[in-house]
């Protein structure tokens, strides 16, 4: 399988980034590492190897990227304001540097994006955001309401609105944004222990109720929120 490094200066973040991408050609995945993780976690937490097939039949191009969750949503040092200055940053690099990227040299125009735990609320975000450029999401585990885990701590501006997904879609009436929600796909994926399943199936309803076509997904009672139950879900849905 071929595995590349790439590093550059981000001009949104004004510090350098670092990226793993896995295979040559298929169909180009974005993948967000976890709120605790690196760039290097997917692979790290034998992700890549359970799909190994895929990648190396050219049907997957896995672009693993880093995040900077330490500096934004969980840096406590700072205001809440502060911190969600930086996630804004942080989607700017993604869309203005990293999908120029991940999209360079190839015909397909849109990309899959996928994440476990806190880098399933990444995926869903962007992909609800940017329905015009991420066409498949598969967030498994996810944490949608960053209400209950104390990320905004009282404060609330327009930036935090539009970055709570449980916020903003129930509100969203864009015929032309709900058009293309309703062509892309979402899978919403979490195990029967997962303390944060029910933040899963009010998304899933509020999907519903405007339209858009979520397949959700309990992995039984017994399943819980950590890699051996992941590794399960990326065969099924990668």
């Amino acid at each position: 399988m071929k595995r590349e490094y790439k590093t550059w200066f981000s001009q949104a973040l004004g510090r350098e980034m670092e990226m793993l991408i896995f295979g040559q050609d298929g169909v180009p995945v974005l993948v967000f590492p976890t709120s605790v993780g690196r760039f290097y976690e997917f692979e790290d937490r034998g992700m890549v190897g359970v799909i190994a097939e895929k990648v190396e039949k050219r049907r997957l191009q896995l672009f693993c990227v880093d995040a900077v969750d330490q500096e934004s949503f969980f840096n406590w040092n700072v205001s809440p304001r502060e911190r969600i200055a930086r996630h804004v940053q942080y989607e700017r690099y993604i869309m203005d540097e990293v999908v120029p990227f991940a999209r360079k040299s190839r015909e397909r125009p849109q990309l899959a994006v996928i994440g476990c735990g806190h880098g399933g609320y990444h995926a869903l975000n962007i992909s609800l955001k940017h329905p015009q450029t991420f066409n498949c999401c598969v967030s498994m585990s996810g944490a949608f309401d960053l209400k209950k885990r104390g990320c905004p701590d009282g404060y609330y501006d327009d930036d935090w609105y539009f970055n709570l997904p449980l916020d903003y879609l129930p509100n969203l009436e864009d015929p032309a944004i709900l058009e293309c929600l309703r062509h892309n796909n979402f899978v919403l994926a979490s195990g029967g222990q997962d303390p944060w399943w029910e933040d899963n199936e009010r998304m899933a309803a509020v999907m519903k109720s405007k339209g858009i076509r979520a397949r959700l997904d309990r992995w039984g009672d017994h399943a819980w929120r950590d890699w051996p139950w992941w590794q399960k879900m990326v065969q099924a849905y990668l």
